[in-house]
């Protein structure tokens, strides 16, 4: 139960002053900062308790913390080679119009300390979705130096806590881990709107002009930057990108999309049916609910026939709707089924338009499971066998499980984080105003603006959430004219919608991103020619 912040060192606890937001970002980290003591990397604290499941209203009596930070130093060994590093756990203000602060925005930034020329240096700006989702995900599990104690397939274990990341990109680039308005502990303060912060272009706009005063008071303007997003966050960056370059004269090398959302494509009708096929195939391949003639064969062999399966034939038989063969339709739909582990009946009852509810449902009702919707390697356990849709989301359920307790842990009792605001790993951020979603269209056009910028997307192919074969259309129609293809790129990762919970695939996909910052960041006096 919270009764108000503890006493604690009054360097912490203050609010920022009404200074101009220009004026704030030069003046550089606060003189307040302190550093906390140096610890050795092997200390580990005892693991904090879970939080309460939903977002509760904080205590009146909880102060927010609006501008501050903490630093400590650490050491973790990348890939066999020792990295040492420097991480600032604190808050910056959002400003409004006028330079009062609206915001209290919580971060978490890690800079390898045994850098001299820091102009050289690449930055990662980081961002998890929702909307309304802390940064938590990628953070203690991905690219961060520190990830949290999981098994290889990514399932809860006890004690809850964390432990040295061996694959994180910090070796070749500094990470700032960003929390949105009312996720963590970012919070609304003072007589700010909500309608300020809550929506698609609202996001943009008060989060390009955060990361444009972190940056100054950094001192990164000259490094080379990269932005990476997940799930929403994928819109977020998207939309940020544009917004960043186009208003704050701030260019980029690389974004990064992880599982990314519909970026504002166009995609209603015949197209949504047909592209969830590839998915579902992948999900019954790996749950062995394929004829045996397919599941004889390797994912990675199988999905490209789907593929193409998907696009040429059932795209323009499922476009076709009554007028469609009686013969086709049979025939497609008996294709349809193969491929997707359904009866034929089922996909027939649904004229091939099947809603991923119920193939979670459906796939595996024989066994008396359901399978996850962020990552569907998961099973879950419903009341009754009946019905259209899964009671819950397995997947969802175990990495709340494991991800609550330890960024807790982490962020209060490892980096000493002092404070009796709850970490919301999901925040209150609805009604979310998604009119006007043109990220896409942002991205593209930065794209063709600035020829050092370029795009990777990761996908995991059991993601039902934001599936893989969705993803690559979104990447092709970003740019329907292939202008600017050739600096995009696809990664796929036998795993979810978090594809890096998997051991594996969790060493591949830091790999890939280290790749793409090596392959984008030019040499010295390499110009920006096209």
């Amino acid at each position: 139960m919270h009764h108000g912040l503890r006493l604690l060192p009054t360097a912490l606890l203050f609010t920022a002053l009404p200074l101009s937001a220009q004026a704030r970002a030069a003046q550089g980290p606060p003189p307040q900062d302190r550093a906390a003591p140096e610890r050795p990397a092997t200390e580990r604290p005892a693991a904090a308790p879970a939080p309460s499941g939903r977002p509760a209203a904080d205590p009146a009596s909880v102060r927010i913390i609006a501008d501050t930070a903490i630093r400590s130093n650490d050491v973790v060994t990348i890939k066999g080679k020792s990295v040492p590093y420097r991480v600032t756990v604190g808050t910056q203000p959002v400003w409004d119009d006028k330079g009062a602060p609206i915001a209290s925005m919580f971060y978490t930034y890690y800079e390898r300390s045994d850098v001299t020329n820091r102009d050289a240096r690449p930055l990662v700006i980081s961002f998890n979705g929702g909307p309304g989702s802390a940064s938590v995900w990628m953070h203690i599990a991905y690219t961060g130096p520190k990830q949290l104690r999981i098994d290889d397939e990514g399932y809860p274990v006890q004690p809850y806590g964390v432990q040295d990341n061996p694959n994180s990109i910090l070796d070749v680039a500094d990470i700032v881990y960003i929390d949105p308005v009312n996720t963590g502990f970012s919070r609304i303060i003072g007589d700010a709107k909500r309608e300020q912060f809550f929506g698609v272009n609202e996001d943009i706009t008060y989060l390009a002009r955060w990361v444009d005063a972190f940056v100054t008071r950094q001192g990164r303007w000259p490094s080379p930057k990269y932005l990476i997003g997940e799930s929403y966050g994928t819109t977020r960056v998207s939309g940020l990108v544009g917004r960043l370059q186009s208003s704050h004269w701030m260019f980029f090398n690389g974004v990064i999309l992880v599982s990314p959302t519909g970026l504002g494509v166009e995609r209603d009708g015949p197209v949504a049916a047909a592209l969830r096929l590839p998915y579902f195939a992948a999900t019954a391949w790996y749950h062995k609910a394929l004829p045996a003639d397919l599941q004889g064969r390797d994912l990675e062999q199988l999905l490209p026939e789907v593929e193409s399966f998907t696009i040429e034939k059932l795209l323009p038989g499922i476009a076709r709707g009554g007028s469609l063969p009686a013969a086709q339709r049979t025939e497609l739909v008996k294709q349809f089924a193969r491929y997707s582990g359904l009866s034929d009946k089922a996909v027939g009852e649904y004229a091939m338009n099947v809603p991923t509810q119920f193939f979670w449902k459906e796939l595996l009702r024989d066994r008396g499971v359901t399978v996850g919707r962020l990552d569907s390697r998961y099973q879950g356990l419903d009341r009754t066998d009946a019905g259209a849709a899964p009671d819950f989301d397995p997947a969802l359920t175990a990495w709340n499980h494991a991800f609550a307790p330890a960024i807790n842990h982490y962020l209060r009792d490892v980096l000493k984080f002092k404070t009796d605001l709850q970490y919301w790993l999901f925040g209150p951020v609805n009604p979310w105003n998604r009119s006007g979603d043109q990220t896409g269209e942002q991205l593209r056009r930065a794209m063709s603006e600035n020829p050092y910028l370029h795009l990777m997307v990761q996908s995991g192919y059991y993601d039902g959430g934001t599936d893989y074969f969705n993803a690559k259309y979104s990447m092709w129609n970003l740019d329907p004219a292939g202008r600017v293809q050739d600096r995009m790129s696809w990664k796929g990762y036998r795993s979810g919608h978090m594809m890096y919970l998997r051991k594996e695939d969790l060493a591949t996909s830091n790999e890939d991103i280290r790749q793409f910052i090596a392959r984008t960041t030019p040499k010295a006096g390499q110009p920006a020619r096209r």
